[in-house]
């Protein structure tokens, strides 16, 4: 059976991986590892999401000894309209080839940004406090607060995980 290792120990991330494997390269057994990230815990710009993800998608596959390592990253990404919440996924497969995809872009308000920065917080920690809840980041997230449960944070990161499978899907086209 497929083996796939997550970079990450959140219920919610592990499960988005299990789905998308699932539908994409059949029955797979996944698991998470607490993996170091070598990023800042709250990354602030795309070069250091994407570096987070790959990271973490190396470190669990030599940690699991899996088929595939999986590192999902989420972070704030400044850009000249505004601040993005970015998600990002690194597929690493134990030959050593890639697939990768980065998930919705969901504009900030400054205010939370600004807390993010002033803070030294995650982002998590920071909309908790915000909202007078706990532990959001293994729920709904962000984007489920912001859209209202209309996108989940499992789903907002099932789909990428699917499209940056697609590289291993389709190896034809990237040879």
């Amino acid at each position: 059976m497929l083996k796939v290792a997550v970079g990450s120990l959140n219920p919610v991330k592990v499960n988005a991986v299990k789905s998308a494997f699932t539908a994409m390269l059949g029955e797979c057994e996944v698991l998470g590892f607490s993996v170091p990230s070598g990023v800042s815990d709250m990354p602030m710009s795309f070069m250091e999401i994407t570096q987070g993800a790959k990271n973490r998608a190396l470190a669990a596959l030599q940690v699991g000894e899996a088929d595939y390592g999986v590192g999902l990253e989420g972070g704030l990404n400044e850009t000249n309209i505004g601040t993005l919440l970015m998600g990002f996924v690194a597929i690493v497969d134990k030959a050593g080839k890639w697939g990768y995809s980065g998930g919705e872009g969901l504009y900030m308000p400054d205010k939370i940004v600004r807390a993010v920065k002033e803070s030294g917080k995650e982002l998590g920690e920071v909309m908790d406090e915000l909202r007078g809840v706990t532990n959001s980041k293994q729920h709904e997230g962000c984007v489920g607060y912001f859209t209202d449960n209309l996108i989940d944070r499992e789903e907002s990161f099932k789909n990428p995980t699917i499209c940056a499978l697609s590289r291993f899907k389709k190896p034809e086209l990237f040879e």
